[in-house]
């Protein structure tokens, strides 16, 4: 599909919201509104069977969120996945990995959103001081048990989509690499 015009509606430093219209393939035209917005990074911080989580307002929601850390770069001239997620890791938990490894990408809100999220699992983990950016200073962070990740998503304690859908691909990566396996006997 192809758009035959476009406009901005709005921007500020990060996101935009335009407004395309498009012919649709029996030649009937529809509009779009499409928020456009940098790609992102989302990491799992992982020690064993412990995972590292962040919580924090979010104020579309009103309420605090716990989540896997991510974010983007503000101010990259182009996007790097890996050096994002390093710099969000470090930014947001203290941590720095040693071993980052890609699990894939989502589209959070691929009907109206064009940007994407790369997942990584972090491992071989040290601890340093968070470089929180100010609007982050009510940020906390605490490690959690594998069944107690697994509780917080099942019961709603963790709502974010794109950190549910994140632990998706890092189980489906331990399935294919055999660590499941491992993990599950370690809980008994």
């Amino acid at each position: 599909m192809d758009s035959e015009s476009s406009r901005e509606i709005y921007t500020n430093p990060w996101i935009s919201v335009r407004e395309d219209i498009v012919r649709l393939p029996d030649g009937a035209p529809s509009i779009y509104a499409v928020v456009d917005k940098s790609d992102y990074a989302i990491v799992i911080p992982q020690d064993g069977d412990r995972f590292h989580l962040i919580e924090q307002f979010r104020y579309p929601l009103q309420e605090r969120v716990w989540e896997f850390p991510g974010g983007a770069v503000r101010g990259a001239e182009t996007f790097d996945a890996e050096e994002a997620a390093r710099t969000e890791l470090r930014e947001e938990t203290g941590l720095r990995a040693e071993t980052l490894t890609y699990l894939g990408k989502l589209a959070p809100a691929s009907a109206t959103c064009s940007h994407r999220g790369h997942i990584f699992v972090a491992t071989g983990l040290t601890e340093g001081p968070h470089e929180r950016e100010p609007s982050e200073a009510d940020m906390r962070a605490a490690w959690f048990s594998r069944a107690e990740l697994e509780a917080m998503i099942a019961d709603g304690r963790i709502s974010c989509a794109q950190s549910v859908s994140a632990y998706l691909l890092l189980l489906l990566h331990e399935r294919k690499t055999g660590r499941a396996d491992e993990n599950t006997s370690a809980e008994g």
